[in-house]
């Protein structure tokens, strides 16, 4: 993956690297990290990748939070890229998000956010099957067509939502805190 085609957005430490080889664009991170894809998406779509959290001895690995945000806009600031990284600074944003392996891997969740600080929970999974395994390469699917957002996981789906007021237009970011992870074959496709 070209990191040019990348923002990062992290809290501030030397401790903290994102960096692109072998075309896998890496995340070792003690602090909370977002990457945005720079160019803004727009109606119907498919995004895929392979997303793999690294548990090997590092300082950073840790089983959790393999997280992304998409169709995401801020309705005070025509510039997304202005934040520090820390989680709670994009309550304010207008988006979806499915957070895998959250809260040391014990929930795997669908949010909506509205853009004024509510981040609806749309679905829930607690049990094993839903939650992260160390060093697994997940394919993940997020396919959005008219007003209906599914997020698939090695071509299972995990979620789908039927969105009455659906979010068409908006820019798509993977996010972590403390831990290393490993993505690589990010394509977005047109799904008319």
């Amino acid at each position: 993956m070209d990191s040019t085609n990348w923002e990062i957005e992290m809290v501030a430490g030397d401790a903290a690297k994102v960096f692109s080889k072998n075309k896998k664009l890496t995340i070792d991170s003690p602090y909370g990290v977002t990457v945005w894809f720079k160019k803004q998406l727009d109606g119907n779509i498919i995004i895929e990748y392979d997303w793999k959290v690294i548990v090997d001895g590092g300082k950073n690995d840790r089983l959790s939070d393999l997280n992304q945000f998409w169709m995401a806009t801020d309705p005070q600031n025509k510039n997304l890229f202005t934040r520090k990284g820390k989680f709670a600074d994009y309550d304010s944003l207008s988006l979806y998000y499915v957070g895998m392996g959250g809260n040391k891997n014990t929930t795997t969740r669908f949010r909506k956010y509205n853009g004024k600080g509510e981040r609806k929970l749309l679905q829930e999974y607690t049990d094993e099957a839903h939650l992260l395994k160390a060093n697994h390469n997940y394919h993940i699917t997020i396919c959005i067509k008219d007003g209906v957002t599914n997020f698939s996981v090695d071509g299972k789906e995990y979620f789908s939502f039927t969105d009455e007021n659906p979010l068409n237009k908006g820019f798509f970011g993977f996010r972590t805190t403390h831990t290393r992870h490993e993505i690589s074959n990010f394509r977005v496709m047109r799904n008319d």
